[in-house]
């Protein structure tokens, strides 16, 4: 048993996950597409594609609103999509049927943990015309979360990971990692303090095991890609990112050298224009 944590707490060293939570239904994808014919009949407008984002753990929706405001206000429909963080094995086909509730475009955004979760859901999903991840995970076929999470030196996280266990369905007992009140320094050093508090009181915690599960599929081989590094990040390593961003012949990489784990809360605006960047690209 003692060997069972350990490796759970290695493989979670890197665990950093922030983003955004909101209802997942056929009415949202209505909405978006909705919203996506209002701004097409407009006199010389083209259809914008959905932007359906995804966070990854120790937060909760509230992350991605500064960046949703900016595509909003742009014309973009958007989906704030609830990632359940219980692994690929739940959370991408969960989040791929919100993809197919969608009609028209769609651009995937990823956070973080999520960004596995999208390299695995967007796989033979023809509306989702670009990737962008936003200190993300970027995995390849075979390739698990503590794999790339091991593979670079400066991942702080696990210090300020607070393990809880709770009861799976199936009897088994299962281990939630939540971030605890120390953690601002290693997961968001770059925004106020208040604010930290609030991701901190409201987050949502993320099963141990997401880091052992590998990866099924890897959509960025067919479906183009963007990547921003947060230049400061101390839970996914910047190197890291560069790495899987490269890999992944991204066509653009942005990167903001202050930022921290959390840069969609820090600079809204660069990912809501990379995100941009990718919609103009792909339309």
């Amino acid at each position: 048993m003692a060997s069972n944590v350990s490796r759970r707490q290695v493989l979670a060293t890197g665990a950093a996950l922030a983003g955004s939570a909101a209802l997942m239904s056929t009415a949202l994808g209505a909405e978006a597409a909705s919203a996506a014919t209002a701004e097409a009949e407009r006199p010389g407008a083209k259809v914008k594609p959905t932007v359906v984002l995804v966070h990854g753990g120790y937060a909760d929706s509230s992350c991605w609103n500064g960046v949703i405001a900016r595509l909003q206000r742009a014309g973009y429909p958007t989906i704030a999509a609830s990632n359940p963080l219980r692994g690929i094995p739940t959370d991408a086909p969960y989040i791929g049927s919100l993809l197919d509730s969608i009609s028209g475009p769609v651009v995937l955004v990823a956070h973080s943990m999520g960004g596995t979760v999208i390299t695995n859901a967007a796989a033979g999903k023809s509306n989702v015309k670009a990737l962008v991840y936003v200190a993300a995970f970027v995995p390849d076929v075979g390739e698990t979360q503590g794999d790339l999470i091991n593979k670079f030196p400066g991942s702080e996280v696990l210090p300020v990971s607070v393990p809880v266990p709770y009861p799976k369905a199936d009897g088994t007992t299962g281990t939630d990692l939540y971030l605890s009140k120390d953690g601002q320094a290693a997961f968001a050093a770059d925004i106020p303090t208040a604010t930290f508090r609030l991701l901190q009181a409201t987050q949502r915690p993320f099963d141990a095991d997401s880091f052992v599960y590998p990866t099924r599929a890897a959509a960025w081989r067919t479906i183009p890609s963007w990547g921003l590094v947060a230049g400061r990040d101390k839970a996914i390593p910047p190197a890291c990112e560069r790495f899987m961003y490269g890999r992944a012949n991204a066509r653009k990489v942005v990167e903001v050298p202050t930022a921290s784990h959390v840069v969609m809360i820090s600079h809204p605006g660069t990912v809501a224009d990379l995100i941009q960047d990718a919609a103009t690209a792909t339309s």
